[in-house]
Formats: structure tokens, sequence, C-alpha cells
């Protein structure tokens, strides 16, 4: 995982350092990083031309950094000051440099008309964008690559910022992030799920997966599947108020649960699992809030809440109170969507998705996954681990069925419930983008889900 810097962290970081490293030193490495990549962009510096574009604060100072080492590598560089107010800018060159202002702004910026086709470098962030939220004030500058400094921002993977950042990369420049409560996944972390004893059986990572409901099968199939691909020992697969005959066929064993009162009998059946999924496809109505509320409250194993699921458990206060009755909710996984985490908190997130998620797991004392291309995972005190693994392949239905059936496996196969729900993300995403480009549907993900843990652990 990667750190994650908040602003106000780093206006901290920067303060740390600077009591045995000078600023001026500071400086003359994040613009020395900058030029370094202005040289990677354009292919080499001599003869090439580049405009800066400098404001005042410390994004300027490294601006000019920059620009006076491209000048001694035999670039042609213009220097155009913010305060000179231009209109245009760009205009013949080879590379534009937007070291105008960073992320602490705030207020508006309208940047200068830049000739279409020309390529920008942004220096830490684009000038304009929220380093905290991502929100895109007035009209920045699309880069096609920016350099940040130290760690990873905020506003580069949340709201506009990702659209509008290009190619990302981290300049090391000496800093201590290691403070920082926000991570970004990475591939390499799947190195932290546990691998399987050589004498090991199906009941040590068993999933019990709570799911459909009569005529609605496809959301507790694919669950159950996604559950079973990403390494759950065995799934027992119960739907409320189905036949027995009914049950889908398949590696999940079936379980006969009643139209009601059937959260005792799951209960029955949790205390030999590793983790419970429940709320894919399973209706709504009185009697399946309370008979989700009692299995959440009473389940002595971590669970997963999804779908019709967090329907079930109404708003943060009735969250709150079943978390409150279970006496340990830091393993309870809520998998909401926007729609669902506004109903769940009583107001509409807006753009700040880590913030949004890290008040509701707080208020309700569940782990909080709240879905997007930017998957966001808070824990009730605060941690948040991110994934940016998901793309547009993942909007279609079902996909989120198979997402929860992922987490709990990673659950039972002994991961903390937070990272088992960050690292499902990561990987669901990261197996969508070897599917198809078009056309994928859910149920290929399962499949997908096996075929790239088997690359990345070989």
């Amino acid at each position: 995982m990667k750190p994650v810097v908040t602003v106000e962290e780093m206006r901290a970081v920067d303060a740390d350092a600077m009591r045995s490293v000078p600023q001026a030193v500071l400086v003359e490495r994040a613009g020395t990083a900058l030029a370094g990549a202005a040289i990677d962009m354009l292919g080499g510096a001599y003869g090439r031309r580049v405009v800066v574009l400098c404001g005042t604060g410390n994004n300027g100072a490294d601006g000019q950094v920059a620009a006076a080492r491209l000048a001694r590598r035999g670039a042609r560089v213009h220097v155009v000051h913010l305060a000179d107010r231009p209109d245009h800018l760009g205009t013949g060159a080879d590379l534009v440099v937007d070291a105008a202002v960073g992320t602490g702004f705030h207020g508006r910026f309208d940047a200068p008309d830049v000739p279409r086709g020309t390529p920008v470098l942004a220096c830490d962030i684009p000038s304009g964008v929220h380093g905290d939220t991502g929100e895109a004030a007035g009209r920045p500058l699309r880069a096609d690559r920016t350099v940040t400094f130290a760690a990873w921002k905020p506003g580069l993977i949340q709201g506009d910022g990702p659209g509008l950042a290009g190619r990302v990369t981290v300049a090391d420049i000496g800093l201590d992030c290691s403070r920082a409560r926000i991570a970004l996944m990475e591939d390499t972390d799947v190195s932290a799920l546990p691998g399987r004893p050589a004498e090991a059986h199906k009941w040590q990572t068993a999933v019990a997966v709570v799911a459909g409901s009569p005529g609605m099968m496809g959301a507790a199939v694919l669950c159950a599947r996604g559950a079973a691909r990403a390494g759950a020992g065995m799934v027992r697969l119960g739907i409320p108020g189905a036949d027995p005959r009914d049950l889908p066929a398949g590696e999940a064993v079936g379980m006969v649960l009643g139209r009601a009162g059937w959260a005792d009998e799951v209960l029955q059946v949790a205390g030999r699992c590793a983790a419970v999924v429940v709320g894919p496809g399973l209706g709504r109505g009185d009697t399946v809030a309370a008979e989700v509320r009692r299995l959440v409250a009473r389940c002595p194993v971590p669970v997963v809440v999804d779908a019709d699921g967090l329907f079930a458990l109404g708003d943060t206060g009735t969250l709150a109170a079943v978390v409150r009755d279970r006496g340990h909710g830091g393993d309870v996984v809520l998998t909401p969507h926007d729609g669902e985490l506004a109903r769940l908190a009583g107001s509409v997130p807006g753009p700040d998705k880590v913030a949004a998620a890290r008040r509701l797991a707080g208020a309700g004392g569940a782990v909080v996954l709240s879905k997007g291309s930017t998957t966001v995972v808070a824990q009730p005190d605060g941690t948040v681990r991110v994934s940016r693994a998901g793309s547009s392949r993942l909007a279609t239905a079902g996909t989120g069925d198979v997402l929860s059936g992922v987490i709990g496996a990673f659950t039972a196969r002994g991961l903390e419930p937070a990272v088992a729900a960050a690292l499902g993300a990561h990987v669901h995403g990261r197996a969508a983008g070897i599917g198809r480009a078009e056309g994928l549907v859910a149920s290929d993900l399962p499949e997908l889900v096996a075929d790239w843990l088997s690359a990345a652990r070989p």
C-alpha cells in the first residue's frame, strides 16, 4: 500500500521536515524531480520549447527550479508568472508545466488557454483541483502527467482529480509520510492473502451466503460463485423461502431456510463458518429487515452486508444499535453504492468519498466500503484504504454481488475484514481489467478473479 496524505497532514509533514532540512533544499528536490519528469515527457531537453506557469507559493518555487534545470540542459524555457494574468500560453511550445497553485489552494482557478495537443505536466496537483476532495473549481488545465511529492494526495484519487491529473508519479523528496491514515492499494498487497495450508480442510475457510429469494436466484448464485472462486473452502448457500428443489445446482451446499425465522437457522451454521455474507437479492420488507438485523447482531463471525441487507439496516441510528448489540462492529463490512450510502447516512455523500465513508464508519461502528471506480474502505477509527482498480466495465448488474462474495472469502481466509474489503475491491477491479473490454457480464467475474489471483500468486 502507498501512503495518501491530506492537505493538513502534508503541512505537518513539511513542518517536521523543516526542523532538520531547510525549505530551500526541499524546493530544490521537488523542482529537480519536476524537471526530470519534463525531460522524460520530451524525450530530452536540448532545443525543446517549454513554458512554465509559476505562482507565488511553493508550487511556483518548484516550477522556477525546474525551469532553471531545464534551461541548463539546453531547453528554451519561458517562465510565465500567474500574477501577470496571462490569457494564453504555450503557443509553439513542446510542453507546458503547470506550477501555478498547489494542494492548499482555495477558490476558483481559470487557467490560461493552451493550444490543443500541447502536453501538460502538473506540479503536485493540477492547479485548481482541491487537494482533499478532488473538486475542480474553475477551469484547470488537464494534465497528461502529474508529479506529486512524497505521497499521493486524496484529490488525485477522487472527484475530478483522476480525470485531470493524467498519469501520476510520486517523487521521493525525503519526507516522512508514515503517519498517513489513508493508503492506496496496489497489486503487491495480494501477498497479504493467506495461502491454503497443506492440511487445510473445507470448514476452515467456509463462507455462509444468505441471499436471493423465490424467483430471484441470480444474485445468490453470483455471490456464492464469487466466494468460491476467491478461495472459500466451502460455500453454504441459503435462500429464504425457496423450495429445496429450486436451490441452484453447483458447488455451493444448499441450506433450506424458511420465509421467517431464518436468522436462527443461519446462526446454527455460522459458528462452523469463518464468514457470513447477507443481502444480495433478499428482497425488502419488515420480515427481511428483522431477520437481517438479528443475524448481524448475533453472528459469531465477521459479516459482509450488501444490497437488500443494507436496506434492512435502515439508517445510521439503526445500524449503530445493531452493532452495539453485536459488541464488535469492526468485523461488520457494509458495501454501499452512493445511493445506499446516502440512505444509511441520511445525506448525499458529496464529492469527498473519503470523508463520507469515514463519517458513516465512525457513526455506525462498522467498516464501510463505498463503491465506485475509486473505492473507499473506511474503518470506525478513521483508517482508510483506497482502490483505484475499478472501471466502467463493472457498471453492469450483478458485479456487486460477486464482490461481496469475494470479500467474504478473503475474510474467511484470515484477513481482517477491512483489509479483506479493500483487497477484495482491488482484485475485483483488476480481474475485470483482464476480461472483455465490451460485453463483460457479472457471471464472467468469478473465473476472472480466480485467473487474476492465480497469476498474482503463482
